[in-house]
């Protein structure tokens, strides 16, 4: 087993549940062993960063500093609590933050989002003994939102327009991913509140684009991404004057449904466009 710390944030253990155990299932699968960083808390995000700097920055590197007192490479399922976690770490990394009496963080770990470690550990892995159903009848597009690859001075992202990771390991389980060009684009999750009509604006051109592509569904790997291109569905068929039903699924989830992970349907049923119509009529379940 490989072992690794986890920082889960809060919202795997609510509104995104399915992504925590989804998560949980297919690392146990890989051979991957998820460290619960102990007395994790909250990284600010997105509260704290709109209304203090100081704090967001030394509620994310307080985790960090535990991370680094465990001393294993930490990987992060949600976007956004990944780009706190990055700025704080940059914060210390650079000297532009002091905790503890100490200057730094000394140790080598590094921060992961959780998709671009499992690319990561399947190309030196592999995973052809873990999949029972090729997902070759799925032809989804990857959306990776804002946050998992900029700012690339954070994130330090090697092609911040364009990733990859996720298009690999659905390739691996032999879905055809469409290529499209809204990869990163802005779903509006951050400004649901503040400017309530951009998300479902900005939500509903994703979904447009997806179509245009050729896909018949969506790979997300951020809890608001899923949230907004889920639930927001029945919103933006009313605003739009046209029904969308497009599927979204979190990454993990496809790849449970790879392993044959016997959980994979009480992921789905919590969906709010309930995606297992469409897998049965793919003889996927």
């Amino acid at each position: 087993m490989k072992e690794v710390s986890y920082y889960p944030g809060c919202s795997l253990g609510g509104t995104a549940r399915e992504y925590g155990e989804s998560v949980e299932a297919v690392c146990k699968t890989l051979g991957i062993s998820l460290k619960e960083l102990p007395d994790w808390t909250c990284c600010g995000s997105s509260s704290a960063h709109v209304i203090n700097d100081d704090l967001a920055v030394r509620l994310a590197a307080r985790n960090l500093e535990i991370a680094d007192s465990v001393g294993l490479d930490m990987v992060v399922p949600c976007a956004m609590c990944y780009s706190r976690l990055k700025v704080g770490q940059k914060a210390i990394k650079d000297g532009d933050l002091v905790m503890d009496n100490r200057e730094k963080c000394h140790s080598d770990y590094q921060v992961f989002h959780l998709v671009d470690y499992i690319d990561e550990f399947l190309s030196k892995q592999g995973m052809n003994d873990k999949v029972r159903k090729t997902l070759e009848a799925l032809n989804p597009v990857c959306y990776y939102g804002c946050l998992i690859t900029r700012p690339p001075k954070i994130t330090e992202a090697e092609n911040a327009e364009d990733p990859q990771s996720m298009d690999h390991i659905l390739k691996l389980l032999g879905a055809d991913v469409q290529n499209w060009s809204f990869k990163t684009d802005c779903c509006g999750g951050s400004l649901t509140l503040t400017i309530p009509d951009a998300a479902p604006r900005l939500s509903l051109r994703l979904l447009d684009m997806a179509l245009e592509a050729g896909a018949d569904c969506i790979s997300v790997a951020c809890p608001m991404c899923h949230n907004n291109l889920d639930s927001g569905q029945r919103d933006i068929s009313q605003q739009a004057g046209r029904d969308y039903q497009i599927p979204i699924f979190y990454f993990t989830e496809l790849m449970g449904l790879a392993f044959d992970d016997p959980s994979v349907e009480k992921w789905l049923k919590r969906h709010a466009i309930d995606p297992r119509p469409f897998l049965h009529e793919k003889d996927l379940i």
